[in-house]
């Protein structure tokens, strides 16, 4: 199997990245692992998207995923023009909304070439047609109210002090584009004097996501992986983790100061698997993350859901072999049926 991991840049790429774990495991089993950047691809005059891809010696096995990455960043690294007819499943892993200033061409690339590769019957993880819509977090709106947190999106100051003044307790704002915690703030029910400044600095950029305050947060988040619709479980364990806030942090992600232990899944917690099964079936989320907080959801991420190691690691077991074993089951069936089943059902099967 030949597998195309599509990052924001194959350079900056960490050895604790999701990404890589997958990665190499795949490449130690003899898959053919091929890692490109979106500034990489290409669309060629043989009618082909393509790319100039990074791979490491074939020959080799690596002991870790950071043995794996210097291989793939070092100067032994090998690199090669392919093309979609080449890839048999190619998996959109890079972040629109963590593209800098300056590469704003880059936020929406991963999707287009996609669409492109999916055309030329490649297996495109998540699907890029229901990626596109998904780009901020309005996607997250169109699962059901029961999953959710109370919500207002609006760049409108009055309509975010009115819903403030109906809250009960704290509010939550944030912009609709971004993601890993940046531009989130908390608002106090009984101190509302920076509300103003607060949503005047995000409006700058957009629109401001007003969200109800779960008071559970304060015990930070639950991330869970959701595969082909059902929560990631493997040897009888989850693939999740629980996201402790820093000290006066109110943001539990890892990389904006959390800290990681290992996580219960609670029959609430698959519930609200059950719940969002159905749209995540059918817009081919093959694989995504859930931010648990009490009895809600306060995320999906369906781009670079991160944090498999970390839960391999807390659980004891190795989460990419059923991720694994998933793909070659796609690319079986795929290769079985062709162009009779379309992208979205490959993915979810």
């Amino acid at each position: 199997m030949t597998i195309g991991f599509v990052v924001n840049d194959v350079k900056t790429e960490k050895p604790e990245h999701t990404t890589i774990f997958l990665a190499q495991r795949m490449h130690n089993l003899g898959h053919r692992v091929l890692l490109m950047g979106v500034g990489d691809l290409a669309y060629y005059p043989d009618g082909y998207m393509g790319a100039t891809a990074t791979f490491a010696d074939s020959k080799q096995k690596y002991k870790s995923p950071a043995t794996f990455l210097e291989a793939i960043q070092g100067p032994k690294a090998k690199q090669a023009r392919v093309t979609a007819p080449e890839i048999d499943v190619l998996m959109l892993r890079n972040d629109p909304s963590s593209e800098g200033e300056g590469r704003s061409w880059a936020q929406n690339a991963g999707i287009i070439f996609g669409q492109l590769a999916q055309r030329h019957g490649v297996i495109v993880l998540n699907d890029p047609t229901s990626l596109s819509d998904a780009v901020n977090k309005m996607y997250f709106q169109h699962f059901p109210e029961a999953v959710r947190p109370r919500t207002l999106i609006t760049r409108d100051k009055e309509e975010i002090k009115e819903f403030f003044n109906e809250q009960k307790n704290n509010i939550i704002l944030k912009p609709l584009q971004g993601s890993g915690g940046s531009g989130v703030f908390m608002v106090k029910k009984d101190d509302s004097t920076n509300l103003n400044q607060i949503v005047e600095a995000i409006s700058r950029d957009g629109y401001v996501i007003a969200q109800e305050y779960l008071p559970q947060a304060t015990e930070g988040d639950t991330r869970l992986f959701v595969v082909n619709g059902e929560a990631l479980q493997y040897k009888g364990k989850y693939c999740a983790m629980h996201r402790v806030n820093s000290k006066d942090d109110i943001r539990s992600n890892i990389h904006a100061g959390g800290t990681a232990v290992a996580a219960k899944i609670s029959q609430t917690a698959l519930d609200l698997v059950e719940l969002v099964r159905p749209k995540l079936i059918q817009d081919g989320m093959f694989m995504v993350g859930l931010d648990i907080v009490g009895d809600k959801l306060m995320e999906i991420n369906v781009f670079s859901p991160g944090g498999m190691p970390t839960a391999s690691n807390l659980e004891g077991v190795d989460f990419s072999i059923p991720v694994i074993e998933a793909l070659e089951r796609k690319v079986h069936y795929k290769k079985t049926y062709g162009t009779q089943i379309d992208n979205k059902t490959v993915a979810m099967i």
